[in-house]
């Protein structure tokens, strides 16, 4: 698949003069269109990923200001339908952090890839010149195998269509890890936030 860029080495390149036809002090924006995950459920909004992600940006220098899209509960269909009024603003970059919901309603992963794909033709149609990161998730065995792979893999096929960039798995070292979720095994802790911003 075709190499991509991590998400800050994508802002750093966005923030530089060279990339800019405005002033480079101008904010890049970053719009995290997500569930619950990126609404911090069950902690404080300044300790969620999306919140860390702006902290990570700006302590290496990068003028980012993180707009939060996440909605608890939200499906990839979900968030196609509302993301023309979170375009309002436009954003530089947009980080697509669905379809962990799809996998605990055991939608069908082809569903969630014409989702995912119709979301970003929409934001491309809608901002031109916006750059896609697609953050990547997994189910776990107890919707059995061939669910999981097909889940897993759909992600990857996603960003290689769209050519947009990839976070593998947002919640690697988080997910299945008591120490890094609520009692409720599904969300982060903020130390488990702080570990997403840094996938």
């Amino acid at each position: 698949m075709k190499s991509v860029l991590p998400l800050l080495a994508a802002l750093l390149f966005i923030a530089s003069p060279a990339s800019r036809a405005d002033d480079a002090a101008v904010p890049v924006r970053l719009l995290v269109l997500g569930d619950s995950l990126a609404a911090g459920f069950g902690v404080d909004p300044d300790e969620a990923y999306p919140a860390r992600l702006e902290q990570l940006a700006r302590a290496a220098g990068l003028p980012v200001t993180v707009v939060n899209g996440g909605v608890s509960g939200d499906t990839t269909a979900g968030g196609l339908r509302r993301l023309n009024w979170l375009l309002r603003q436009p954003p530089d970059v947009l980080l697509v952090a669905l379809g962990g919901n799809d996998g605990l309603r055991g939608l069908p992963p082809a569903a969630t890839r014409s989702n995912l794909l119709a979301i970003v033709d929409a934001a491309r149609a809608r901002v031109p010149g916006v750059r896609v990161v697609i953050a990547g998730m997994q189910m776990p065995p107890n919707l059995g195998d061939e669910y999981k792979r097909e889940f897993r893999e759909l992600f990857p096929a996603v960003a290689e269509a769209a050519v947009a960039a990839l976070v593998p798995h947002l919640l690697e070292g988080v997910g299945g890890r008591p120490e890094m979720n609520l009692p409720d095994g599904i969300h982060p802790t903020p130390a488990g936030h702080a570990v997403i911003a840094s996938n």
